[in-house]
């Protein structure tokens, strides 16, 4: 039997429910934080509750025994007593799951409400809207990366964590089916994953300066472009497709009708460059350790930079700073913050900036250690021929783009 079998079969083993939010990007930057988890409590089972996205790309993940889900209809078309309705039930069925911990990285009120009802009796997770339904609370500090927040969780229960590097699974069969689509495309070429779109419109760039970015990229630089995402996103693309002139749309691939979600990973990991907004998809490239270029808005660059892989990350430093951002950048005079606090605008970003960003990345090739476990082809990404530590752009400069290190 397997590791995962052994453990699923034990009736003596620890049951440990985590609680991953809705989100691609928060769900891939836990993978240090299941890592460690695991590190701590081999021989317990792991449960990951998370949306169907998230699941999709921590399918391969070793780290977990199962995936359970929380169906909750849309807010808007639910009464109160519906609403508790499904919480209770939902807690019935985790109680009879017997789970000893709940770490909570859903830092909601239904979050630690459904725990509490559970009967878990360890509820881990941060100062917030959960907060009075936790036994052990955890203070997110400003400015400080979603990865090393996760790990706090951990070391707050006194365990010692790793390096923190960044990892992902590709399964065997999807490196092959993705494979066999990108023979497609031209041999030889640079090819360059474009993530536009996201749902905050705030953290979009102008698309009349992606069609000037992608004819650079074309052009210029001879890279064939990469689109791929869910349906609200093939409209996105669609829109840029009829919006780019015959010979410059012959260059820009959307994939996402032949990719599913599942697949992501393995299209990525086949990448050699992936620039994009604050979104999901730029921190899966991390993850398979594909150099990243972030076209960043309003996002704290300190919580959401690229985790563990070569980037750069292009900020104005033309900044809103409210009186609580002062207060904390005032109170840090002895260890600042890699990036003052603030909200930026991504308009103040043009395509000079990102051109002289990415050219340095477009020349590189990402570092990886391949090996086949468990079936899967697992990407560990590794910096100077030891595992990363932490982000490896830096800020800020005086300049909107910052350069890699």
């Amino acid at each position: 039997m397997s590791p995962r079998a052994d453990r699923a079969a034990s009736p003596t083993a620890e049951r440990i429910l985590v609680v991953c939010t809705q989100y691609l990007g928060d769900t891939l930057l836990a993978i240090p934080f299941l890592r460690n988890l695991r590190r701590r409590h081999p021989l317990a089972v792991i449960d990951v509750c998370a949306a169907a996205g998230p699941r999709a790309l921590l399918d391969a993940c070793p780290y977990i025994d199962r995936f359970v889900s929380w169906q909750r209809p849309p807010r808007r078309r639910r009464r109160i007593a519906t609403a508790w309705a499904g919480i209770v039930a939902e807690a019935a069925w985790l109680r009879s799951q017997r789970y000893s911990r709940a770490y909570l990285l859903k830092p909601s009120l239904s979050a630690g409400v459904l725990a509490t009802l559970a009967g878990i009796p360890a509820r881990i997770g941060f100062h917030g809207e959960s907060g009075p339904f936790l036994t052990r609370r955890v203070w997110r500090g400003v400015g400080r990366h979603q990865v090393e927040a996760y790990l706090d969780l951990l070391r707050a229960e006194g365990a010692e964590v790793d390096d923190a590097h960044n990892e992902n699974w590709v399964a065997e069969d999807a490196a092959h089916r993705v494979a066999a689509l990108l023979e497609r495309l031209p041999a030889g070429q640079a090819r360059v994953f474009l993530a536009v779109r996201t749902t905050d419109p705030l953290k979009l760039w102008p698309a009349d300066r992606w069609r000037t970015l992608l004819r650079w990229l074309v052009e210029d630089r001879g890279c064939e472009l990469v689109l791929c995402g869910g349906p609200a996103d093939r409209a996105a693309h669609g829109e840029l497709l009829r919006s780019c002139p015959a010979a410059l749309a012959a260059h820009l691939h959307d994939l996402s009708a032949e990719v599913p979600l599942a697949d992501a990973a393995a299209l990525m990991a086949r990448m050699d460059l992936c620039i994009g907004v604050d979104t999901g998809m730029v921190h899966l490239a991390a993850s398979v350790g594909v150099p990243v270029a972030v076209i960043a808005g309003p996002s704290d660059p300190n919580r959401w930079q690229p985790w563990g892989t070569r980037s750069v990350v292009l900020r104005s430093a033309r900044l809103r700073t409210s009186w609580s951002d002062r207060l904390e950048m005032a109170a840090r005079r002895g260890a600042p913050l890699g990036w003052p606090l603030g909200r930026a605008d991504i308009d103040d970003i043009g395509v000079d900036d990102v051109r002289a960003a990415v050219t340095p990345l477009l020349a590189e090739r990402p570092v990886r250690t391949l090996d086949l476990t468990h079936g899967s082809f697992r990407y560990a990404v590794v910096a100077d021929g030891g595992s990363a530590v932490g982000p490896v752009s830096r800020g800020p400069a005086p300049a909107a783009a910052i350069p890699a290190t």
